[in-house]
């Protein structure tokens, strides 16, 4: 498996269709807004590929303390064919000794994708995530945080990061303190 770092200059159409068809709309920046971010912030953007086959990508908002992982996606028809493990055991390896962060689409939530959801979370846990119990709630979906690593992690520490990055989303609206 090989990678390439994305910016806004070398991203494709398989990258794009991939994000705008792995998420759902509501959790996603629009393309345009996200290839911004990508030039302007600390972003790792990574696609991963077998040979010469486009497979997924990630999106790590690499932080002092707690990376995020933002994005993680796999094309769906690879999914279930082991690229995902294989992806996250090369993220976990190249951010080794440091803690991360991700939401997800919480389990617990009715929703029409519950078994999905619940794959997804045991996923996770088979790779040394937990359950932080912190939970945020975006146009009515709530999002379980998982964490792997050291530490802990709460609600203050999810607001800091949305701080950050409300200096690269909505500079003008952040208030003076």
């Amino acid at each position: 498996m090989t990678t390439k770092q994305i910016t806004a200059v070398n991203t494709n159409e398989k990258i794009k269709r991939l994000y705008e068809t792995a998420f759902p709309e509501d959790e996603q920046i629009p393309w345009k807004d996200l290839m911004r971010l990508v030039e302007e912030m600390p972003l790792d953007f990574t696609a991963y590929y077998d040979g010469e086959n486009f497979i997924g990508f990630t999106i790590v908002y690499p932080r002092k303390s707690i990376n995020w992982f933002w994005y993680f996606a796999v094309c769906e028809e690879l999914r279930g064919k082991g690229y995902g493990q294989k992806i996250l055991t090369q993220m976990i390896e190249h951010y080794k000794g440091q803690s991360f962060v991700l939401d997800m689409e919480s389990p617990t939530q009715v929703s029409e994708n519950i078994d999905q959801r619940k794959r997804r979370q045991n996923f996770y846990f088979r790779n040394g995530f937990r359950d932080t119990n912190v939970y945020r709630t975006y146009n009515d979906i709530t999002m379980t945080i998982m964490m792997r690593g050291e530490g802990t992690f709460t609600m203050k520490d999810w607001d800091d990061i949305i701080h950050e990055l409300q200096q690269f989303w909505w500079p003008d609206d952040i208030e003076e303190e």
